[in-house]
């Protein structure tokens, strides 16, 4: 079927949703809004929409039938679809259960069977994958600073734009201490907080500065910086600990 080259700077999940079913018909199983929209924590300026797109099957045909929907989804400021079959998806929590745990406990279902429900996640994966993302993207973030050449506006928006992602990790960390998470990711940090032997709150003045409660002059942006880093290494530190304690 064909579709409109027409791009809608306005396009909703649910635009997006009834697009969908018109290109793929009987071949689309569901689709998934998750993230923080799903949770009613997106930031306009600096949230988009997550939505995942399971089918029965995502060869080349299906793939062209939504490349089109997808530039203009994309061209909204959104990233692309999280492409599934359901067979793949029932296969891939081992893999990413971070990401799936997020959806499974935090979605809205847009269009049909509610797929991620009883995905199931083993805590020992999810103290794998944690661990690895902790790392990788500490080692980012520090990149990240050299290139800023201590500009404190430039650090933070270093800070601002990589704290999402952290959040989401810090939430997955509190999975091994408490059964039941808050889904939004501010209300996880400080729950975590709880828990561990280090400040955490740094998380909540860069989301106040991101969202602008407060702005970056009334902050020493340079500690900030330093606190940050070192609650990200902690928390690296903290989960590696879990895998020699056995827990």
């Amino acid at each position: 079927m064909a579709i409109s080259n027409l791009v809608s700077q306005t396009m909703t999940p649910d635009a997006l949703t009834e697009r969908l079913t018109e290109a793929l018909g009987d071949r689309l199983v569901s689709v998934v809004l998750y993230g923080s929209a799903a949770v009613g924590e997106r930031s306009e300026k600096y949230s988009d929409f997550n939505v995942l797109v399971v089918c029965d099957r995502l060869g080349i045909e299906e793939l062209n039938l939504i490349g089109p929907l997808t530039q203009e989804w994309a061209q909204c400021g959104n990233p692309p679809p999280l492409l599934f079959t359901r067979e793949r998806l029932l296969e891939s929590s081992d893999v990413f259960p971070i990401e799936l745990l997020d959806i499974k406990e935090g979605h809205r279902m847009l269009y049909g069977e509610d797929v991620v429900r009883e995905l199931p996640i083993s805590q020992q994966n999810l103290r794998f994958q944690l661990e690895h993302e902790l790392k990788g993207k500490l080692i980012q973030l520090r990149e990240s600073y050299l290139l800023t050449a201590t500009k404190e506006p430039e650090i933070a928006d270093l800070m601002i734009h990589s704290l999402s992602p952290f959040q989401v990790l810090f939430r997955a960390a509190l999975r091994f201490f408490e059964i039941n998470v808050p889904r939004r990711k501010r209300h996880a940090v400080r729950s975590l907080g709880k828990h561990v032997n280090y400040d955490v709150s740094i998380f909540d003045t860069i989301a106040d500065l991101r969202d602008g409660i407060i702005s970056s002059e009334e902050l020493d942006i340079s500690d900030c910086f330093n606190r940050y880093l070192q609650c990200i290494e902690q928390t690296a530190d903290l989960i590696n600990n879990l895998d020699r304690s056995g827990n």
